[in-house]
């Protein structure tokens, strides 16, 4: 099968070469797709792709006129495909449904710790000579209430680190079985009310998106510690930025942001203008920003690769890619987290 891999870095090439084996010709290009860009794909059966790239309506009818038929993200968010326009163009789709759930989990509790005990703050001032230990106290995650929106693979390797510090872990999922002894199943309102910690795992849809906003944060407890590392948009950033100026929000922990697109994954420190919402959160203490990195793990990079060739084999050996469907018509609805 012949494929273009838009947004390649250059840390992904070793990863698709060992998981490819040869088997299909496949041209890395480190453009992301755009409407300009859609020519690359020319010729091409299958474009491969990542959550910055653009696919939506208008670009995957240039995909279908160049004689696409496959789009693969290397990703398991999927907002950034009009799945509707790859149905009117008999495109299928795919996507990587689950890779190193740990990698994601480890990144979240790593913001949750490194803004609890200000190690961004500490390192700073141990760089200038400057040991003290003031304004660097923190608390014991120990007999804290965590709550986790979302309880899929990524949220449950979460809810085992948590319980393991001595946590009371709670959730809210509709889906959630009640089959973790140490995770309580809670109504969203009351997790909300009840949460030192809240932790989003869960993905953006009409549903989900400003899940987290003025009218939610104001139920929260005052001081509340809040993490995001599944998508920007599940958080109406006007509002946290609003509470971390009352205190409403103690701590923000973000691997992700609203407006991403075409800002991470890219150097802007040389940019005239930076992004002034962004620019306003970075500039306090109790904000920690990791530019969407939570995955980049050699073992999730390794499966992300291996899932991505092998919806390739599966297409051109015309066999169902299965769980990692994500075509309009499947069968596998997300439900709405509240």
């Amino acid at each position: 099968m012949k494929a273009v891999a838009y947004s390649i870095k250059p840390f992904e090439k070793e990863y698709l070469a060992k998981a490819n084996e040869k088997k299909h010709d496949i041209t890395l290009i480190s453009n992301a797709l755009s409407p300009d860009t859609a020519i690359y794909a020319d010729g091409k059966d299958a474009v491969i792709v990542f959550t910055n790239d653009d696919v939506s309506a208008v670009v995957i009818e240039k995909l279908a006129k160049s004689g696409v038929k496959y789009i693969v993200t290397r990703s398991t968010g999927t907002d950034h495909i009009d799945k509707e326009a790859a149905d009117k163009f008999g495109i299928k789709l795919a996507n990587v449904p689950s890779y190193s759930p740990q990698a994601i989990a480890e990144h979240a509790i790593a913001l949750a710790f490194a803004l609890n005990r200000h190690l961004i703050t500490a390192d700073e001032h141990s760089h200038s000579f400057d040991f003290r230990n003031d304004e660097l106290i923190g608390f014991n995650f120990s007999g804290k209430t965590v709550g986790l929106i979302g309880l899929g693979n990524t949220g449950k390797a979460v809810a085992k680190i948590f319980y393991g510090l001595g946590c009371m872990v709670i959730t809210h999922d509709p889906a959630y079985q009640g089959d973790i002894p140490y995770v309580k199943s809670v109504p969203f309102d009351e997790l909300i009310i009840t949460a030192d910690i809240i932790s989003l795992h869960l993905p953006l849809t009409p549903a989900t998106k400003h899940l987290i906003k003025r009218e939610t944060i104001d139920r929260m407890k005052s001081g509340v510690m809040l993490i995001n590392t599944s998508r920007g948009a599940l958080i109406r950033t006007t509002d946290v930025l609003a509470a971390l100026k009352t205190g409403k929000i103690g701590y923000l922990g973000l691997d992700v942001y609203e407006f991403e697109k075409g800002l991470f994954f890219e150097d802007h420190e040389d940019d005239l203008v930076k992004d002034p919402l962004l620019h306003s959160l970075l500039n306090y203490p109790n904000v920690l920003v990791t530019p969407h990195q939570a995955y980049l793990t050699k073992e999730a990079l390794q499966e992300i690769a291996d899932q991505t060739i092998k919806n390739l084999d599966l297409w051109q050996s015309n066999k169902c890619v299965g769980k990692a469907c994500i075509c309009q018509k499947d069968c596998r609805a997300v439900k709405d987290i509240i």
